[in-house]
């Protein structure tokens, strides 16, 4: 009898935490992740999405079935991806002929439930530059966009309400000098409002320029994989590595928030250990991802010690910009995923608060520009 009673108490315990271990991580950033995970806490007003909006299958020059695309992205905990194959690029139609451009689309979005992840519509529109190769996501029917003019592909995905982004524009084949040719095409889509954002991020490479037409003509900042094998072979994830992706700060967690998040500019860009985005979205994100925990002046001293915990995925490299030094470390710390950092700050008086400025120096705001968080701790 004693152990069945065991066995039921067991049973219940066992019911009562499943429900919170099935919780978006956002809401508990303590849970244990696996590494690959992309773990970011929502910000002040907005859920933070985790996107990736450029990647490719068999159905134009990709090396895998559309349903292995949706199972990484489980794996890696995204909120939403677009499958964006070629357009014009068909380099297995002899082997994989499809007349229907939606067809990896729909193959991806059969394989998953809607809870679990949000699959886009989407493809690559795919010329010589200029304009180059855009990705045009959130369509009806990519069908329509097979026409001879590269204008009226802008044009038809802008009618079907796509939010259409300027794809790997530092990328060797149409930018020989590595930096993004900004023609007049673009600066007429641009006008027209046919071109909404642009990768400052693509596969492994980070654009500066990139980055600084985007700050100029306030386009949506994107980072993208633009996967083309597999997330684990290209990314070396069992290595600790990751796929680029964009956080998309949604007034509304659903397909509709995030595509209204985008054409709004709400984005910051994750690459390896970088953070790439507006200082209105990464400030905030940053102060979310970084908790201090106030703590108290050592007996008899003037040294404050206090403690910084990072709760997501990414590294941060922090500057010291106070009047202040530390017993412990010099100006520049790192606090590395999921742990935390102890501080000893020498404050020489004792003080009622503690202004701590840090110049978060893998976190960019603009080029050659790092963004600023302030923790300002009242001392009890």
């Amino acid at each position: 009898m004693t152990q069945k009673i065991f066995c039921l108490g067991i049973i219940l315990i066992t019911l009562n935490i499943m429900p919170v271990i099935a919780q978006h991580s956002h809401d508990h950033p303590h849970y244990h992740h696996h590494p690959r995970e992309v773990n970011f806490p929502d910000i002040p007003g907005y859920f933070t999405m985790s996107t990736d909006l450029h990647i490719h299958t068999v159905f134009s020059d990709g090396s895998v079935w559309p349903d292995i695309r949706v199972e990484e992205a489980l794996k890696d905990k995204l909120d939403a991806i677009a499958i964006t194959d070629h357009l014009e690029h068909q380099p297995h139609q002899d082997d994989i002929p499809h007349p229907d451009r939606n067809r990896a689309y729909e193959i991806a979005a059969e394989q998953v439930d809607k809870e679990e992840l949000i699959v886009i519509n989407g493809s690559e529109i795919t010329r010589s530059m200029p304009p180059g190769h855009a990705n045009a996501v959130f369509l009806d029917d990519a069908n329509k966009l097979l026409v001879d003019d590269a204008i009226e592909a802008f044009r038809e995905a802008d009618a079907q309400g796509a939010f259409i982004f300027w794809n790997h524009p530092s990328w060797l084949r149409q930018a020989e000098d590595a930096v993004p040719p900004l023609s007049e095409m673009h600066l007429k889509l641009i006008d027209e409002k046919l071109l909404h954002g642009i990768e400052v991020v693509n596969m492994h490479r980070y654009s500066k320029k990139a980055l600084q037409i985007a700050l100029d003509h306030d386009l949506t900042i994107m980072g993208t994989s633009d996967v083309h094998g597999l997330i684990d072979w290209d990314y070396d994830v069992h290595h600790g590595g990751h796929r680029p992706v964009t956080l998309v700060f949604s007034e509304e967690y659903s397909k509709q928030g995030l595509q209204d998040a985008l054409f709004k500019g709400r984005t910051v860009v994750w690459k390896d250990d970088l953070l790439i985005g507006k200082n209105e979205y990464m400030v905030p994100l940053i102060n979310e991802s970084l908790l201090i925990k106030t703590g108290n002046y050592l007996d008899g001293t003037s040294v404050y010690e206090l403690e910084i915990e990072n709760i997501t995925g990414q590294k941060f490299i922090l500057k010291n910009k106070s009047d202040y030094t530390f017993h412990h470390h010099a100006d520049v710390i790192t606090i590395d995923p999921y742990s935390t950092k102890r501080l000893l700050v020498k404050t020489i008086d004792r003080l009622d608060t503690i202004h701590l400025p840090f110049s978060v120096m893998n976190a960019i705001i603009a080029p050659d520009e790092y963004a600023i968080v302030k923790f300002n701790i009242d001392v009890n």
